[in-house]
Parts: structure tokens; C-alpha cells; sequence
């Protein structure tokens, strides 16, 4: 598979817009159960260039393959060194080794602007992204059982984090 991986464009949106719905339609890897339209992920691609952080996604000759973000955590200044990230990638490209790709410049990117930790938080059942994270360092920080809902049933949640730069003091 050929692909490229860059800063999503504005072309790129509606690609995003569509694994997006497709991920709240079909998975469990986002807890929404509203679908989006092309504007909310206009502000949220934009959003995210205007604190700096990074939108990354995978190309090829069909469209946007994936795509993979972070954002802050939470919102108190106290936590200005932790981001929680997002990756997801189309459903016909699942299970190819994209996702960890993503994942590694994704986890390079926030290194590379001062971030400290990075946070997961995966549906508990979903075993395959657990793997892909314990393999990139991520370790298991905490296990939330039914804190969500989707598809009629209660979700439990697992946390994860990787500490990006060990050592480092807060500045």
C-alpha cells in the first residue's frame, strides 16, 4: 500500500467528515451517537491548528485512508502538559498496520512541542488497540466500568498513557 502521511488540508475535511460518521455509526470507538456535518469538522480540524496541535492524515489516490490528532486533556492550566490523542482509520484499511503509523508521528509531534504525557482512553472490550498501544509504551493507568453508553448497552472504559519525555522537569 502506497500512501502519504502530511497536515490534513482543507480538501481533507470531508474525508475526516466521513470515517468520522462512519466510526459513530458502526463502532464503539466513539461514544457519540449523533452524526456530524461538514461544518463541525471544519471547526474542529480548525480548532486544533489554532492551539497548535497537529491533524494528521493518511492519503492515497482514493481519499483520506486515516487520520490522527491530539488535544488537550483537560482544561485546567495544571494539565497543560497532557493531551489525550484520536486515531481512526477507514473501515476498508482496518487491521493494515495504519493505525500505529499514525500513532508514531502522532507521539513524535507532541514530543516535539513540549508535551509530557499523552492519554488513551479505549473502549474496554477493544483488544486490538489495547495491543497497539501497550506495543508503542503505552501502559494501563485505570479501568472506568460502565462510565458510557452506546448501542443500548454500558461501556467500560480503559485508560492508558505513555510518558513522552521520562525525566523531564515541568517548566
Amino acid at each position: 500500500m502506497s500512501y502519504q502521511i502530511r497536515d490534513a488540508l482543507p480538501e481533507d475535511v470531508a474525508g475526516i467528515l466521513d470515517i468520522y460518521n462512519d466510526a459513530v455509526r458502526n463502532t464503539t470507538a466513539i461514544w457519540n451517537e449523533q452524526q456530524v456535518d461538514l461544518a463541525n469538522r471544519k471547526a474542529w480540524v480548525a480548532a486544533r491548528v489554532e492551539q497548535g496541535y497537529p491533524v494528521l492524515v493518511a492519503v492515497d489516490e482514493s481519499g483520506v485512508l486515516g487520520y490522527a490528532s491530539f488535544g488537550d486533556w483537560r482544561t485546567f492550566e495544571g494539565y497543560r502538559f497532557t493531551v489525550e490523542h484520536s486515531v481512526y482509520v477507514r473501515g476498508d484499511q482496518r487491521g493494515k498496520g495504519l493505525g500505529p503509523v499514525l500513532m508514531q508521528l502522532l507521539i513524535e509531534r507532541a514530543r516535539s512541542c513540549g508535551k509530557h504525557v499523552m492519554v488513551a482512553a479505549i473502549e474496554s472490550g477493544n483488544a486490538a488497540s489495547v495491543r497497539i498501544h501497550e506495543r508503542l509504551g503505552f501502559v494501563v493507568t485505570g479501568q472506568m466500568p460502565q462510565v458510557g453508553v452506546k448501542f443500548g448497552r454500558w461501556m467500560d472504559l480503559t485508560l492508558m498513557q505513555l510518558v513522552l519525555n521520562p525525566g523531564a522537569e515541568p517548566t
